[in-house]
């Protein structure tokens, strides 16, 4: 890699004050292209890597707004998040990122499926992440791919890798009434994360219908139409399931 501020690559948008994506206060930047098709995905346009209105933009330029923010990254214990889409399809736009953010001091997360393998690039983007947000859509084999279109194999293994390397990792989980609130997978989910001696908390993130215009702009299938929003106590439930086995649940 030659000079790091040269390397582009394909954004969807960026959120100069996010507060969900990571501790504190953060520029999260949402790359374009994702090679899961999830069911309930909330941003179906970032699928398509050369998808409409997507644009390039240089590490160079992201960093100069990004630094901008800094002293909001530095009071609230924020940083930079890079998400997608899956941002692991731009491992040398990835790794170009992080490392400035790092040469910046600004603590660092990466949102992924963990849908990728695990090579020497992937590796190098890793030793550049503080945190990973870790969504594992379902631990039922048959469920994630339902949901996402593809086996679970990779995630699994991409989970392992972080633990083995020791770093740090949120687990999240989308609760979808019908399609991923199944009382036993939920009990083996929490299980398999108890494994995870890296995973500091877990989030449960309750399905909505705030990206369903998405995918009919786009005259996709969007068959959870008809699917409601968990209500609060259903979803406190779950995320009590998951307290009771230890975890610091969001």
């Amino acid at each position: 890699m030659n000079n790091i501020n040269d390397v582009v690559g394909k954004i969807h948008s960026v959120e100069t004050c996010g507060t969900v994506d990571g501790p504190g206060i953060r520029y999260v930047v949402f790359t374009q292209g994702c090679p899961l098709r999830c069911m309930y995905c909330h941003n179906p346009d970032t699928w398509d890597a050369n998808g409409k209105g997507s644009l390039t933009k240089s590490v160079g330029e992201l960093m100069s707004d990004i630094l901008k923010y800094k002293s909001y990254f530095k009071f609230s214990g924020g940083g930079v998040t890079l998400t997608g889409g899956e941002p692991l399809m731009q491992r040398e736009f990835a790794l170009a990122l992080l490392s400035a953010c790092k040469g910046e001091g600004l603590h660092t997360a990466l949102d992924t499926s963990g849908f990728g393998d695990i090579d020497d690039l992937t590796k190098k983007v890793l030793s550049r992440t503080d945190l990973v947000l870790l969504d594992i859509k379902s631990i039922n084999a048959d469920t994630f791919k339902k949901v996402s279109g593809f086996p679970i194999d990779k995630t699994l293994a991409f989970a392992e890798y972080l633990r083995e390397a020791g770093i740090t990792a949120w687990a999240r989980f989308v609760l979808v009434p019908g399609l991923t609130d199944n009382e036993e997978d939920l009990h083996a989910l929490a299980s398999y994360l108890t494994t995870l001696t890296n995973v500091e908390k877990v989030g449960i993130l309750p399905f909505h219908q705030m990206g369903a215009y998405k995918w009919q702009e786009l005259k996709l299938n969007y068959q959870l139409k008809d699917t409601p929003t968990p209500s609060e106590t259903e979803t406190e439930r779950v995320r009590d399931l998951f307290r009771s086995y230890g975890f610091i649940v969001r």
